[in-house]
């Protein structure tokens, strides 16, 4: 996995004051993108363990709120596979952090048994996120009013809610 860029003290991609990772790879190509050079696999730096170290050192300050993955695209199958260790690591050694990600794809229709970017961690993945923001960017939707996202069919989904509920539950945020 490469990663294009990490964002410290950003506030633009989710809640509080958060550390932002842009992965590299995304089979989308969404037109408007604000970010096409990310649609390249193996733009930016390979992703290394000192790549993570640093993310946790950072996000273990105080004045965090918590991680937000997005790219690229976080849920190809490279990206997912890559990702997984951080999102353990930041479970288990600051669980108090939030985890926010962000996809092109749909929850219910990509991402779940059968969908074409499940695969074997998948599932453990949406189990340890507290929010997920889905959806194409549709640039004849686009909308600069919205809360954390670009286009008004894209999705603030509330993953704690959701797994409760065994329905979709969008946060609040949407509004």
């Amino acid at each position: 996995m490469y990663i294009g860029e990490i964002i410290t003290t950003d506030c633009a991609n989710g809640t509080g004051i958060r550390v932002s990772v842009f992965v590299s790879g995304c089979t989308n190509h969404c037109k408007g993108c604000f970010q096409p050079q990310t649609w390249n696999f193996e733009y930016g730096e390979q992703y290394t363990p000192e790549h993570e170290n640093y993310i946790m050192r950072e996000l273990s300050k105080e004045y965090y709120d918590g991680l937000t993955i997005l790219g690229g695209e976080p849920f190809e199958p490279s990206n997912q596979r890559g990702i997984i260790g951080l999102i353990r690591r930041v479970r288990t050694e600051l669980p108090e952090r939030n985890i926010w990600m962000y996809t092109g794809f749909t929850y219910e229709k990509d991402l779940v048994p059968g969908g074409c970017r499940y695969i074997e961690c998948t599932d453990e993945i949406l189990d340890s996120i507290d929010i997920l923001v889905d959806g194409r960017f549709v640039e004849e939707l686009r909308n600069i009013s919205l809360n954390f996202r670009g286009s008004e069919n894209q999705r603030i989904i509330d993953m704690n809610k959701t797994r409760t509920s065994g329905n979709i539950v969008l946060s609040p945020l949407n509004d």
